[in-house]
């Protein structure tokens, strides 16, 4: 078993403004501030993915980080783009798969410097780089501490499902209390009592999710987010995802015309807003209405560009692939319009949802009309 046994001496000011304080709060006059932690730390004793330095502001958190684990990297954001500060030597594949897995997924922020982006999206670029460029353990002091406490439990959600299919360890520290279910922590160390606690895996908290028919001046909240053009055709029926009653994911539903059937309708843009970016709520919300639009006798089929959703739906079992990325070889009709494989000059993949139909037709009928209806949906998932 491992010990913790830190002294940490500062030089204290003898200025005259210091000594004025001492004398109106009757503070002991002193030359130097000593600080000291001594305690058991048996980190080592069974395997472990991720840990957590968590207590109150100067309880100690950041020196035992380093005591223990060593100093975490600093990193300089001087290039014109996000994407080229991260190290050369990383493919841009692995560096896009990293931020889309942080929730870093509105893909025009990538290209712009550092400093314009949110306070969220700095938070989720940095994440992105940390997770990449550290070495094992990966360190974070003040995890969270600069962002809204929504960003904070979906970006530590992310980082701990990046780290457990990456096969790494991550180690954080922070004051605040609210990620620890999100994070999921296998080890907490509190310096203020210098109390260990080993925890098992649990599942993420649930967030109950209403979809509902939106005006299409919706898509103006959206539109700077997602990947592609900001267009969207004025036919397109309007579905958003609320989360805890604030809107979450967006989805527009187009008829799409082919030469030998009328039942097939496309999702034209799918997108996240960038603080609820990590949890698959687009993917959920794209499943729900399919099921719904398949209960009234419709097919819906989706044509992604973007990789990250390509991959979410090959590896769903509620879609089946019709054509790959790339793949121009499509049917032709009476009409020689193809029914897919590009739109807009872009190589698209195509799925054809394949799940259940929803059970309640009605409901999924006043979904699609926009008429009142009280469905919910209940977001969730493992946290592994």
């Amino acid at each position: 078993m491992s010990c913790i046994d830190l002294v940490v001496e500062t030089p204290l000011s003898r200025s005259g403004r210091a000594r004025q304080i001492e004398a109106m709060f009757d503070v002991p006059a002193s030359e130097v501030c000593r600080l000291s932690w001594h305690g058991e730390f048996d980190v080592e004793s069974r395997p472990w993915t991720v840990g957590l330095f968590l207590g109150p502001s100067g309880s100690g958190k950041s020196s035992l980080l380093r005591h223990v684990f060593g100093e975490p990297l600093r990193f300089d954001w001087n290039a014109a783009s996000v994407i080229d500060d991260f190290d050369k030597a990383l493919s841009i594949d692995l560096v896009s798969r990293t931020c889309q897995a942080v929730g870093f997924n509105t893909i025009p922020a990538w290209l712009r410097p550092f400093r314009v982006l949110s306070t969220g999206e700095q938070f989720r670029a940095s994440l992105a780089r940390v997770l990449l460029e550290s070495n094992d353990p990966i360190l974070m002091d003040e995890f969270t501490s600069v962002v809204d406490r929504q960003v904070a439990k979906i970006g530590a959600h992310a980082v701990q499902k990046f780290v457990r299919a990456n096969g790494k360890r991550f180690v954080a520290a922070t004051c605040h209390y609210d990620v620890l279910d999100w994070l999921q922590p296998d080890w907490i160390f509190e310096p203020a009592t210098m109390t260990m606690t080993w925890r098992s895996l649990q599942r993420r908290p649930e967030l109950a999710g209403v979809i509902q028919r939106v005006p299409y001046s919706a898509w103006h909240l959206f539109a700077p987010y997602h990947y592609l053009t900001r267009d969207l055709n004025r036919a397109a029926r309007c579905f958003a995802l609320f989360v805890n009653g604030q809107l979450a994911s967006f989805a527009g539903m187009l008829h799409r015309p082919h030469p030998k059937v009328n039942d097939i309708e496309g999702c034209s843009r799918l997108v996240t807003l960038p603080d609820w970016q990590g949890l698959g709520l687009a993917p959920r919300l794209i499943d729900i209405l399919s099921a719904a639009y398949k209960s009234v006798g419709k097919r819906v089929h989706t044509y992604p560009a973007h990789p990250a959703l390509i991959r979410s739906f090959a590896k769903s079992p509620l879609w089946k692939c019709v054509k790959k990325s790339g793949d121009f070889s499509s049917r032709q009709g009476k009409t020689g319009a193809k029914e897919c494989g590009s739109f807009g000059g872009r190589p698209c993949a195509v799925f054809e949802y394949c799940g259940d139909a929803c059970a309640d037709r009605d409901a999924a009928q006043r979904l699609i009309a926009g008429l009142p209806t009280d469905q919910r949906d209940t977001i969730c998932s493992p946290a592994s």
